[in-house]
């Protein structure tokens, strides 16, 4: 697995690169040489925020934690990320190494699981909107995202609500 360390608003020590690639080789149980590691630190104010994505034959698994420094981040992201690949891995285990998961020592308990499911299924008319006005209505509504139909393509957008507190937009595109 190939891991790639990326900075914004700061500029890791050698040091911390260091101690982020030994601690994130040890994913590379679950991943073929052909997977990326992408490693992302910033500073927002006085946060330090770590995000870890995996790419691998075609899908992707991320995780982030935001805290007083990345020492500590990493610590807690890995599990984070673990537990997702872990969670996930009937659905992709055809897709991660052979025995990736026979005897190994997991960086989280088998308490920390749980399974998520489907418990409710909600229907809703897409109204057509320009994102001025479905980033509105999000506001009105108190929601963390609001689904709606661009006014003007006719396409499916989604705002939502960033950890800033910003808004993004959401555009879908085939794959």
């Amino acid at each position: 697995m190939r891991i790639e360390i990326s900075e914004k608003n700061c500029k890791a020590s050698e040091k911390l690169v260091g101690i982020v690639e030994k601690k994130v080789a040890r994913l590379d149980k679950y991943f073929d040489d052909d997977a990326v590691c992408s490693v992302y630190l910033k500073t927002e104010g006085k946060y330090c925020k770590t995000e870890v994505t995996i790419y691998y034959k075609g899908n992707m698994v991320r995780a982030e934690v935001s805290g007083d420094n990345f020492y500590d981040n990493i610590d807690a992201v890995l599990p984070k990320i673990e537990r997702q690949i872990y969670k996930h891995k009937t659905k992709i285990e055809d897709k991660l190494k052979k025995g990736a998961f026979a005897g190994k020592q997991l960086f989280f308990g088998d308490e920390d699981l749980h399974e998520s499911k489907l418990v409710k299924t909600k229907e809703f008319k897409l109204t057509p909107l320009t994102t001025e006005e479905a980033v509105e209505q999000l506001d009105l509504l108190g929601h963390s995202f609001y689904v709606f139909q661009d006014a003007e393509t006719g396409e499916v957008r989604v705002v939502y609500l960033r950890e800033s507190g910003d808004v993004g937009l959401l555009i879908p595109k085939k794959a």
